[in-house]
């Protein structure tokens, strides 16, 4: 998916609302947990009761690799059941020397069909490049992320800034705003705006709204460029919103209440 695809998505729908389909197997509702393949059908559930209030999906490929070859093809369906409307994203955090990046790419841009994949970038160039080779792909390169750790290495002193500032102003050197987004996540609010002096035109995919108490009016009105610029993530607060036969439609009414007020942002 282009950036221009992207952009019009957003505008059609009045949304910037990715659903993180981080389905964990023990959280399912119970009459789900004893079919076949409980996570395709509770995935499914989700999607269609959330289609036309997002832009994006998020996969967070740790809760399939974790059940193995079944995993992998649970993944697989979903992300084919999503189709082409959504713009799809693997969060799998991949990030290697550029000959097992590159197979790390032809997995997830040939093999499946993701238009992107989150990348770390600690590793440097060669292990960001493969996934840039690609027309209408992307590499969503972790920048300032919101957990306790970020202390031990992001924030730390680089140079004249912190070393997230160079990751962002390197990495944004590599390629585009047309094939590079980066994460920031939504407990960082405060950072958006010096964020913005530095990459003022790229996508930000922000997860931590929701569950995590991210506030997706201050990352609105700190973060949002003249495209949108932002895919907000919230998972565990949309698709685990009931344990019961009703997830759907309470999934549905989370994600409803989030496009309502993205639509007030956009104007």
């Amino acid at each position: 998916m282009t950036r221009a695809e992207l952009v019009q998505l957003i505008k059609s729908r009045k949304s910037y609302l990715c659903v993180g389909l981080d389905t964990d197997i023990t959280k399912i509702p119970e009459h789900l947990r004893d079919t076949a393949d409980g996570v395709l059908e509770f995935n499914k559930a989700i999607i269609d009761a959330t289609r036309d209030l997002c832009v994006s999906y998020k996969i967070n490929t740790a809760f399939y690799e974790a059940q193995g070859v079944a995993g992998w093809q649970t993944m697989q369906q979903t992300v084919e059941y999503i189709g082409n409307e959504h713009f799809k994203i693997a969060d799998a955090k991949r990030g290697d020397i550029g000959n097992t990046s590159d197979q790390y790419a032809k997995a997830f841009f040939s093999a499946l069909p993701f238009d992107s994949v989150t990348v770390a970038p600690y590793m440097g160039s060669d292990s960001v490049q493969p996934f840039l080779k690609y027309d209408g792909k992307w590499a969503i390169v972790l920048g300032l992320t919101s957990n306790k750790g970020a202390a031990d290495f992001e924030l730390q002193p680089c140079g004249d800034g912190l070393l997230y500032e160079k990751v962002l102003k390197t990495v944004s050197e590599w390629g585009t705003d047309e094939n590079i987004m980066f994460v920031v996540g939504a407990t960082q609010a405060d950072s958006f705006t010096a964020i913005r002096q530095i990459i003022p035109g790229h996508f930000l995919l922000v997860p931590g709204v929701g569950a995590q108490g991210g506030s997706l009016k201050d990352i609105s009105e700190q973060a949002m460029n003249s495209d949108c610029g932002l895919l907000v993530n919230v998972s565990r607060d949309i698709i685990f919103a009931s344990g019961g036969a009703d997830f759907a439609e309470a999934a549905r009414n989370k994600a409803l209440g989030y496009q309502e007020e993205m639509a007030k942002y956009l104007g």
